[in-house]
């Protein structure tokens, strides 16, 4: 399985963003990735709700394929939740706030990311997870990307009722991932 995306070189990108405002941290990482990686970042913004595990958030799809996918997640005013077991390893960088985890092997012990973090859910792994209000992240994932696409549709279906968001993550994800078919990646 060929990926585009190196975790190491995205976290260097991820920092760019570290002390900017929202706005401007958005469009500096975006950009830097849009460089790094040409053909592979989607640069129109598109903020799609994304409701998963039981977190309210918002996202950004900037990559979209059967293998990968890169998002900007958050939200001004926080969440928590479930992670949800997904058969790709998940690795947050943290652009602004804090974000809270801890897992089944450490339960007692509690996991701090902040600005300029890196954190990762490791495939098979669940967490509990809180992002504090004004967290923003920049999250890929690496993987078989559609097996995780059932804890958003649970949680769009049951939880939020609310057919909208599941057809618009699945236009933007979906389109997405046919750039990235017709340029031969899976």
């Amino acid at each position: 399985m060929g990926y585009v995306f190196d975790p190491d070189v995205l976290h260097e990108i991820a920092k760019l963003g570290v002390g900017l405002d929202f706005d401007e941290a958005c469009r500096v990482v975006v950009g830097e990735l849009a460089v790094t990686y040409p053909g592979h970042i989607e640069r129109g913004r598109e903020w799609v709700f994304n409701l998963a595990g039981g977190a309210t958030g918002i996202m950004d799809v900037l990559h979209g394929s059967m293998t990968e996918y890169m998002i900007i997640f958050g939200s001004p005013i926080g969440t928590e939740a479930f992670s949800g077991r997904y058969p790709l390893d998940i690795h947050d960088f943290v652009l602004s706030g804090t974000m809270y985890t801890y897992t089944e092997d450490n339960p007692g012990d509690a996991l701090v990311s902040g600005p300029g973090d890196r954190a990762l859910l490791r495939r098979g792994q669940v967490k509990g997870f809180r992002l504090d209000p004004g967290c923003w992240m920049l999250e890929y994932g690496r993987g078989f990307v559609p097996g995780a696409l059932h804890t958003t549709l649970v949680d769009v279906l049951v939880r939020g009722l609310d057919l909208p968001i599941l057809t618009q993550t699945f236009r933007v994800y979906g389109m997405a991932v046919i750039r990235e078919l017709l340029q031969g990646k899976l």
